[in-house]
């Protein structure tokens, strides 16, 4: 369960804090108070995308973190969002990315809103809500038909590459040979261009360099030279060592100096040694750069380039010399794939038969519950074509909607008016929320289009679903409110010249006088009544008095 949310300098809320129970929590405000960024701000720990615009102007960044419990352990999750739009999240103060957070709690949190109503309209989504009523079953076959679908694919792909490259084998494969041949030809070695660029200097400007080598040489090593010079210089140091520390450093210095110096020499005649003096090597190298730049030019750009492109003809040939075997061993293949995915695919669609019928009659008692007592549920389920088959299974599956006894159930998008939808968004939710045992349950103004009777109904089946879960709901109905085991209210004020949004729980008469704001806007002596009235008629009135 969610113990404790702490939002700051997020949209309009400065620094709030909420402790949360078990049980029903209704949050209720004023239209703009901010109800919707605490929703917000649950969705960011969620793993939701981050937007610079939720920073509360002149905040550095927005901080959202939770204290969870999850399978009897605390877990501590913080998302920070900065105004430059950057992302950083923790779990237990340790470095985490977003997709770890959606990991940790998306299988903890369902968080449900009004952009949902179209999800459950939309029938692609249909085979999913049945797959997860149906539990593990549903999800081991969808597993194993996914994985055969994806084979089944890949195979399908396979054969219809070579079948292409077959079709013109002939001419392919004479084109093939040359490229190969032509590539070969000239053989290059990876690195070869750097290798014989780097010799070229050496080999067009050979007489220069050996004669400034041997030249530098003369002058080190010659009699009277640079090195006979630094011999005496060392000599007369000699002659004055041990009388003064300093003489003996510098002493030391023109030692070194002379032994770098004769290193020096030597490495400058070994240069000069090893100087090539030879048009014809010259001739050779340039002649290969200019074969090797004719490769790239045709198959580059770059060497490693030709070399890759040889590789992949050499295959594609060993693929149409190998011919009619390799077509035959693909065809096999997608033969056994295919059977793969035809036994998966009566697999999930055994599955879904025998749940069809109670998730139905679970999903019309949920909705009977809700005002509703003579709604009735259908699933349609067409077998597609094979070839159509989709990721979802072999049949689309479509939800279809009766509201009325004798009338014949037709597409919930053709038939449902927007009350209705919200109240089998909110029947299916509590439906599938049992069935995927989903501790925290999130409503986010999912009692929009209703009132009256049918607003209690909606709390008395939130506080019904609360027995089993944690349940956070967004409201304005005071119906739904009346049934909450605890009551946070949003409220916007002015701090100096910024409005900020602040939240508190409400017991006692600041319950009461909540209560009668949502009912009729204000808290006249009617309207406490008809609160304390709704409060005692919900079993509440306990909670009002303190």
């Amino acid at each position: 369960m969610l113990c404790e949310l702490h939002v700051r300098d997020l949209a309009l809320v400065e620094d709030v804090w909420l402790e949360l129970d078990s049980g029903l929590t209704v949050l209720s405000g004023e239209t703009g108070a901010g109800k919707t960024v605490l929703v917000s701000a649950l969705k960011l720990l969620l793993g939701e995308r981050a937007d610079s615009a939720l920073v509360r102007q002149g905040a550095e960044e927005a901080v959202v973190e939770g204290r969870f419990s999850i399978d009897g352990a605390e877990v501590l999750v913080c998302r920070r969002v900065s105004a430059e739009g950057r992302s950083r999240c923790t779990i237990d103060g340790e470095m985490a990315t977003v997709t770890m957070l959606a990991e940790l709690l998306g299988g903890h949190v369902d968080l449900h809103g009004q952009h949902e109503h179209q999800a459950l309209l939309s029938p692609s989504n249909h085979a999913g809500y049945l797959d997860r009523f149906i539990g593990q079953r549903a999800v081991e076959a969808l597993e194993r038909y996914r994985n055969a679908w994806r084979g089944t694919n890949e195979a399908r792909g396979h054969l219809a590459g070579i079948e292409g490259v077959l079709a013109d084998r002939d001419r392919r494969a004479e084109y093939l040979r040359f490229l190969i041949g032509d590539i070969d030809a000239v053989s290059p070695g990876d690195g070869e261009i750097e290798e014989l660029e780097a010799r070229l200097p050496r080999l067009r400007h050979g007489d220069r360099l050996s004669g400034a080598a041997n030249s530098a040489w003369a002058s080190l090593r010659e009699d009277d030279g640079a090195s006979d010079h630094l011999s005496r210089a060392a000599s007369a140091l000699g002659a004055a060592a041990g009388l003064d520390p300093v003489l003996d450093a510098l002493s030391e210095v023109v030692k070194r100096i002379d032994l770098e110096l004769q290193d020096a020499a030597v490495s400058l005649r070994e240069y000069a040694d090893t100087v090539e003096h030879d048009p014809a090597a010259l001739d050779a190298v340039e002649q290969r750069l200019h074969q090797l730049a004719d490769l790239t030019r045709k198959y580059g750009p770059g060497l490693e380039d030709v070399i890759r492109t040889r590789e992949e003809a050499a295959h594609e040939l060993e693929l149409l010399e190998d011919g009619e075997a390799g077509l035959v061993r693909a065809r096999a293949e997608l033969v056994a794939c295919e059977a793969e995915l035809r036994g998966a695919g009566e697999a999930l669609v055994a599955a879904r038969d025998g749940a069809v019928g109670p998730f139905c009659d679970r999903l019309a008692a949920a909705t009977a519950d809700l005002a509703l007592p003579n709604a009735s549920f259908q699933v349609d389920r067409v077998l597609l074509p094979f070839e159509s088959w989709t990721a979802d299974g072999p049949e689309r599956v479509e939800f279809l909607f009766a509201s009325g006894s004798g009338e014949v159930p037709r597409p919930l998008a053709k038939v449902a008016s927007g009350g209705e939808v919200s109240r089998v968004m909110l029947a299916l939710k509590s439906v599938l929320g049992v069935a995927d045992s989903v501790p925290v349950l999130v409503f986010d103004e999912v009692d929009a289009g209703i009132g009256g009777a049918t607003a209690l109904a909606v709390g008395q089946r939130l506080a019904s679903l609360a027995e089993g879960h944690q349940v956070l709901v967004v409201t304005h109905l005071p119906q739904v409110a009346a049934y909450a085991d605890s009551h946070v209210v949003v409220e916007k004020s002015e701090s100096g010249e910024r409005t900020v949004t602040t939240a508190r729980l409400v017991e006692g008469e600041d319950l009461v006088t909540e209560i009668a704001r949502m009912l009729a806007g204000g808290s006249s002596s009617t309207g406490l009544a008809h609160a304390r009235e709704l409060l005692d008629s919900a079993g509440r009135m306990s909670a009002a008095k303190g």
